[in-house]
C-alpha cells in the first residue's frame, strides 16, 4: 500500500511530511461545530480512495454517536472553552 513512499528519495519524503503534516494540522484546528463535519480533505491525502467503502448510520444512530462523541469531550477535555454558537447551514 505504500509501495510509493519506499520510492521516495529524500527531499520528496521531506515534502510529503510536510504536506501530510498540513493536513494534518488543518484538521486537527477544526474547532467548535468543524469537528463534526465530515473531511475528505484529510482522507485525500492518502494514495488510495477509499469514499466507495463509507457507510453511512441512519439518522437515530447516528444522533446516538454524536451525543456519544461530545460526551467523551466533557471527560477528554474538560478545560476546552464551551460555545453557544450554531451550526450554519
Amino acid at each position: 500500500m505504500d509501495e510509493d513512499v519506499e520510492k521516495m528519495d529524500f527531499p520528496a519524503l521531506v515534502a510529503e511530511a510536510k504536506r501530510l503534516r498540513d493536513g494534518i494540522r488543518a484538521h486537527r484546528d477544526c474547532s467548535g461545530h468543524d469537528l463534526c463535519w465530515y473531511h475528505p480533505e484529510l482522507w485525500g491525502l492518502l494514495p488510495e480512495n477509499t469514499l466507495h467503502t463509507l457507510k453511512v448510520p441512519k439518522w437515530p444512530q447516528f444522533l446516538r454517536g454524536c451525543i456519544k462523541y461530545r460526551a467523551s469531550l466533557d471527560k477528554e477535555l474538560p478545560e476546552a472553552e464551551r460555545t453557544r454558537e450554531e451550526a450554519e447551514a
